[in-house]
């Protein structure tokens, strides 16, 4: 499983007028977000007080189910999602190469 660093942003031209529309389209938006977190998919999820970006952690197993997770979400968010390395990996990295270096 790869784990991912999603930042994503409202995308202004898709954010309904009307309160009542927001609020509903805020609310499924939401409901989606607590059922992968029941689901383990999203590790982590935090939005800014302004309500404007987030981010989340989430787990793939493979880019198939990575793309499908972020289609759900377009194109109400604009999203940038890239895999992060563990403090494991990075220092097995050091010192793959630290040995190439010799």
């Amino acid at each position: 499983m790869t784990k991912y660093y999603v930042k994503w942003t409202n995308n202004p031209q898709e954010v309904p007028k009307s309160p009542e529309e927001r609020m509903k389209l805020w609310q499924s938006m939401l409901e989606m977000t607590k059922a992968d977190m029941a689901a383990g998919i999203a590790k982590d999820w935090g939005i800014t007080s302004d309500l404007s970006e987030g981010y989340a952690i989430a787990e793939f197993a493979n880019e198939t189910d990575h793309a499908a997770f972020m289609l759900k979400w377009v194109p109400a968010l604009n999203i940038v999602s890239k895999p992060v390395l563990t403090v494991d990996q990075c220092l097995e990295l050091l010192k793959k190469a630290m040995a190439s270096m010799k």
